[in-house]
């Protein structure tokens, strides 16, 4: 008995989760999580507004300089900014992609 009501207390929650538009992981290559789901659409939304535009390339879970999301932004002219956002997806920080940034100084 007590092994069936564990397994639809675990049911129920995954259909929760899937039902309330959970956040979707996976994992990268550099040890990063890409991010999906309606908070990340929010997140890229928040990203493209405070750069006026660009292309969001990921969205990462995040926790440098006091952030819950980085996105990462291409802008028009090719440059690569990472922004990051607290919780409420306000801006905390946009800087230069560090990995952008590695790429120049190898060239």
């Amino acid at each position: 008995m007590r092994k069936r009501t564990l397994a639809t207390a675990a049911s129920i929650a995954l259909a929760a989760a899937v039902a309330g538009g959970g956040v979707a992981v996976a994992g990268g290559d550099d040890g990063e999580a890409s991010v999906t789901g309606a908070q990340a659409d929010a997140a890229t939304a928040a990203a493209l507004d405070a750069t006026r535009g660009g292309t969001a390339n990921a969205v990462e879970l995040d926790s440098e300089n006091g952030a819950t999301w980085e996105v990462e932004v291409t802008m028009p002219s090719g440059k690569t900014v990472d922004v990051r956002l607290d919780e409420d997806y306000e801006v905390v920080i946009i800087e230069d992609d560090a990995e952008d940034a590695e790429d120049a100084e190898d060239s």
